[in-house]
C-alpha cells in the first residue's frame, strides 16, 4: 500500500541554523519524485524529515507537518521508530550487516521490529524481497553467505531487499547509485521503475540524466549563498523540469550553466 506525502510549511533546522526554509510539496502515491539541484542545498536533509532521520543529530528539528496519507509524522505521541517501519531509506553507500548472510540482511529490519516470524513465511519474504529487489536468481544458492560478499551494486540491491522485506509505504534513497559503476546503476534504476508499482519511492540524485529517467515528478533545490537556507525552487513533472522550466534558476541548472 503505497501512501502519498503532504509537507506542509516544512522549516529544518540544525541547532539554531536553519538549513531548509518553507518546503510545501505534495508527493504522489506510486510515482517516483526525484530531488535535483547543487550540493548544501538541502536535499538530503529535506528527504531525511521524511522519516524522521534528521533528528537523530543533537540539536536536529523540524517545524511544520509531514503528513503521511493525513496523519501528521511529527504529531503527539508518534513513535519515530514506527514511522520508520513506513518509511524506509536506501543510503548512499551501500550498508549491508557485515557480520550477517544474505538471508539475515534481508530479514534485519522485520528481527529489529519484534516481530516473531515461522521459518516458512521467513523464507518467503526472503524470496519475496530477494525477487523485488531483482537480487534472488544472482543469490539463491548462497543465502547463507556473508552479504559483504557481494558486488557493491548487488550490496545496493541486498539493502533495497532489507527495505522492501519490511513492508513500508514509501521508499526513501539517498543517492542510491553514487557509489557505483554504470551497469549496477542500471540495475537499480530498472528497479526503481518496478518499485513504484507498489511503493510511493523518492530519489535524491545528483546525476541529472537519472532524474530524467526514472522520475516521474522533480524537484529543483538551490540555495542562495553558503550560510543561506537551501530552498525549493520548482516542483513539476519530470519533462517540464527538463523541457520546459518556469524558474530560470531551474533552467540554468538542468542545462548545466552552473552547478
Amino acid at each position: 500500500m503505497s501512501k502519498r506525502i503532504d509537507v506542509e510549511n516544512l522549516n529544518v533546522y540544525y541547532g539554531d541554523f536553519l538549513a531548509v526554509e518553507n518546503i510545501n510539496m505534495a508527493i504522489e502515491p506510486r510515482s517516483v519524485t526525484a530531488f535535483i539541484g547543487p550540493s548544501g542545498c538541502g536535499k538530503s536533509t529535506f528527504l531525511r524529515t521524511l522519516n524522521r532521520m534528521h533528528e537523530v543529530l543533537p540539536g536536529a528539528r523540524v517545524e511544520g507537518k509531514v503528513l503521511l496519507d493525513g496523519e501528521d509524522l511529527y504529531g503527539k505521541g508518534v513513535d519515530p521508530v514506527a514511522v520508520r517501519t513506513h518509511v524506509g531509506m536506501v543510503f548512499q553507500r551501500p550498508n549491508p550487516f557485515p557480520t550477517m548472510s544474505i538471508r539475515e540482511n534481508v530479514l534485519a529490519g522485520v528481527k529489529l521490529n519484534n516481530k516473531k516470524i515461522s521459518r516458512t513465511d521467513a523464507d518467503d519474504l526472503v524470496e519475496k524481497s530477494l525477487r523485488g529487489a531483482n537480487l534472488w536468481n544472482e543469490v539463491k544458492d548462497r543465502l547463507d553467505k556473508p552479504g559483504a560478499g557481494l558486488s557493491g551494486g548487488q550490496q545496493q540491491r541486498l539493502c533495497i531487499a532489507r527495505t522492501i522485506a519490511v513492508k513500508p509505504e514509501v521508499i526513501l534513497m539517498d543517492e542510491p547509485c553514487s557509489a557505483l559503476d554504470p551497469i549496477s546503476t542500471l540495475a537499480v534504476e530498472d528497479l526503481i521503475n518496478e518499485l513504484k508499482e507498489e511503493f510511493t519511492v523518492v530519489i535524491v540524485t545528483h546525476n541529472m540524466q537519472q532524474a530524467a529517467r526514472v522520475s516521474d515528478k522533480t524537484a529543483f533545490f538551490n540555495i542562495a549563498g553558503t550560510g543561506k537556507p537551501g530552498k525549493l525552487i520548482e516542483y513539476a513533472p519530470t519533462q517540464e523540469i527538463f523541457n520546459n522550466p518556469s524558474e530560470k534558476a531551474t533552467e540554468d541548472y538542468v542545462s548545466g550553466r552552473f552547478g
